[in-house]
């Protein structure tokens, strides 16, 4: 096969057997088509080191940041590891090479009143039963913090144990399955939605959130959706899915202070990927401390303009 071919012969066993996501598979397939443009015509067993090298300092030149490069390395790194045990390279190109570092971006969290607003601002669209659909998937969001993927594959039968268990079976990253609580709002919403959800799916549908057309959503047009509703409530910033996932993530962990716990119901697989919320939860306790703490409230009077009392002394 050529190098396109043998790129196509990978991703579809990564679907077929390995259950990877579309959008997964998307991400793949794109730094992928990087390498093969690198590749040129060259067979990819002339692929070495010096030349991944080469590519990735030409990549970060043009402007991907590390943490791209990080990604895009880890897509090359599993391709050759296949094509390596096929027998088709020798060794693999990409071991031991590190993308360059990027400075550490912190999720962006809606605060508790911004999403309360956002869930609490009625729907404008005409047909009740669409936005009977999107309180119950953006109340899921927040209440359980799922992915936009996850979100968008359930099925109908996980409603019952959501509406009478309180608790939803979620097949996360890696087809990894997990137990994540509903809370009491969301399962309003959903039991609102199952009322009307047969006056629009199809009658084979399995879906759980169908369209207007009665076919399972899609991701874009939940995306679509959510964008309005913030629009709409006032929310300054872009509202996207993930970012109820995060909201969920921080808000819990400033209730609890439970960091494993919070790991769990997100689905990560090291507790490294959920500390960066211990920096949100930070955040918000270093603004709660500047406004409560004695000490903290005299020293910005002070720098307001004035000593206050200290003049009697």
């Amino acid at each position: 096969m050529d190098n396109a071919a043998t790129v196509e012969a990978y991703l579809a066993e990564l679907g077929e057997q390995r259950r990877q996501s579309p959008h997964t598979l998307s991400n793949y397939r794109r730094d992928l088509q990087r390498l093969l443009a690198a590749a040129e015509e060259r067979p990819l067993a002339g692929f070495d080191t010096l030349a991944v090298r080469r590519q990735v300092a030409q990549l970060h030149g043009q402007g991907l940041s590390g943490r791209s490069l990080a990604r895009l390395l880890s897509a090359w790194r599993g391709f050759f590891k296949w094509l390596q045990l096929r027998g088709e390279v020798p060794a693999n190109p990409c071991e031991g090479i590190k993308p360059p570092k990027s400075p550490k971006r912190l999720p962006r969290a809606l605060s508790v009143e911004e999403t309360l607003g956002l869930l609490d601002t009625p729907a404008d669209e005409g047909d009740e039963r669409l936005n009977l659909r999107d309180q119950a998937m953006f109340e899921l969001f927040y209440s359980s913090g799922l992915r936009l993927a996850e979100l968008a594959s359930l099925d109908m039968d996980t409603l019952e144990a959501m509406l009478v268990e309180g608790e939803v079976r979620v097949l996360g990253k890696r087809s990894k399955i997990r137990l994540v609580p509903v809370g009491s709002k969301a399962r309003e919403a959903l039991a609102a939605w199952a009322q009307v959800r047969d006056q629009l799916a199809s009658p084979e549908e399995t879906a759980l959130f169908v369209s207007q057309r009665g076919k399972r959503i899609s991701m874009r047009m939940i995306q679509e959706r959510l964008r309005r509703r913030a629009l709409q409530a006032g929310v300054a910033s872009r509202v996207h899915p993930h970012m109820l996932r995060h909201s969920f993530a921080s808000h819990v962990l400033q209730s609890s202070g439970d960091l494993r716990a919070v790991q769990e119901m997100l689905g990560h697989a090291s507790i490294a990927s959920t500390q960066v919320y211990t920096h949100l939860d930070f955040q918000h306790l270093a603004k709660v401390y500047d406004g409560a703490h004695p000490r903290a409230r005299r020293k910005r009077e002070n720098e307001d303009g004035g000593s206050g009392g200290n003049s009697s002394n």
